[in-house]
């Protein structure tokens, strides 16, 4: 019991955890607004030409081509959601990078210079 104790305890598992919970709910999240106002959105004028009330009564011939529609629209939506928050994150990073300054080498090829020019005056 005290190894699987351990085992539990261990940071890596309560790390995990907790990143799969808060991303099942950022995935409710990004569901419901999908769902719920950008599909909506975007479809009820076709719905409304089509004489229907839910994307789900589209269908020819018994093909529910509508929950595909809808599918396909809530894949391009997350993944761009998905792509507007990876690329904040990496102009983040960017704009926290702290200019190293000169490296090592410059610093010594700097002052090998000065220490050059300054004994070419003495001499």
């Amino acid at each position: 019991m005290t190894d699987f104790r351990d085992f539990l305890l261990r940071g890596n598992v309560v790390d995990l955890a907790v990143a799969v919970i808060i991303g099942g709910a950022f995935g409710a999240v990004i569901t419901s607004f999908i769902g719920d106002i950008i599909t909506p959105l975007l479809l009820t004028p076709a719905l409304n030409a089509a004489g229907v009330a839910d994307i789900a009564q589209l269908s020819a011939n018994g093909i529910k081509y509508g929950l595909f529609l809808s599918a396909i629209i809530n894949f391009v939506v997350i993944s761009f959601v998905m792509f507007m928050i990876i690329r904040s994150f990496e102009r983040l990073k960017r704009t926290e990078e702290v200019d190293a300054g000169p490296t090592t080498e410059e610093k010594l090829n700097d002052t090998l210079g000065r220490l050059t020019g300054f004994l070419e005056q003495r001499m």
